[in-house]
């Protein structure tokens, strides 16, 4: 008999409205406990922000139109953050999803001898972005050699990920009723003429981030090969180092 080794487990919590720099901590804390095994399970979190834009590691100035301050004369942050890729936007009607998952031993298919664990991640990201998009009536596709979703030249999803310590932070962002607006101050994700969607721009109506967050959970923890639990326990750590963060 051979034995079965059961899915890791994926728990999940929705957070509301969260700052971009106040869930920036909780990724780097809850990594923390993930790599030091503190964390026995992976972490999904999933959240919107108010109006900000994030430079990642591979962004331009040019890609950031007349400037930083105009962004934030605009009624943004800006911020530059530690994940890969370029400029791009979060704000209300953006659902985010943040995955503090440890990348050994995900994923129900062996890996491609061309592709490495971070490749086979990013497939997956965009996995559960499809898939989700797919359980609201919409279409959306890859679209080599750019990571995200895409339906025809306009990106609904975004990925921009790190890695350290085998534990990975940061994450996706599906624009359900954002206003795309934002978006025509920078260029996105430093992709020339490239536009951007929505749900709502593709005809989904009545859906709010909150309920478009369990969907996208189900559809991640799908194609990580993970099973997913409730948040019970991934939100009390998240209250506790919330609280440890205003206590100092």
């Amino acid at each position: 008999m051979t034995d079965r080794m059961d899915p890791p487990v994926l728990r999940w919590a929705w957070l509301g409205t969260v700052t971009y720099r106040e869930a920036w901590g909780l990724q780097r804390a809850i990594a923390l406990e993930r790599r030091s095994g503190a964390l026995a399970d992976d972490a999904l979190l999933l959240l919107e922000h108010p109006p900000v834009y994030t430079m990642g590691r591979q962004g331009e100035a040019r890609h950031l139109g007349a400037g930083p301050d105009a962004l934030v004369a605009a009624g943004a942050e800006f911020l530059e953050v530690d994940r890969g890729g370029s400029v791009t936007f979060h704000g209300p009607g953006q659902l985010v999803a943040y995955p503090i998952v440890r990348l050994a031993g995900l994923f129900p298919i062996p890996r491609h001898p061309a592709h490495g664990d971070v490749d086979r991640y990013l497939r997956a990201l965009e996995g559960g972005l499809i898939a989700t998009a797919a359980a609201f009536g919409v279409e959306v596709t890859r679209r080599p050699p750019y990571t995200g979703v895409w339906s025809g030249e306009r990106k609904l999803g975004a990925i921009g990920v790190k890695l350290a310590g085998g534990v990975t932070t940061h994450g996706v962002a599906l624009n359900v009723t954002t206003d795309l607006g934002w978006f025509d101050r920078i260029t996105p994700c430093g992709i020339e003429g490239a536009g951007v969607a929505s749900l709502e721009s593709l005809g989904v109506a009545g859906q709010t981030p909150a309920d478009v967050a369990p969907v996208l959970a189900a559809e991640l923890a799908t194609a990580f090969g993970c099973r997913l639990e409730s948040d019970g326990p991934l939100r009390r750590l998240v209250d506790s180092l919330a609280h440890e963060a205003t206590a100092a």
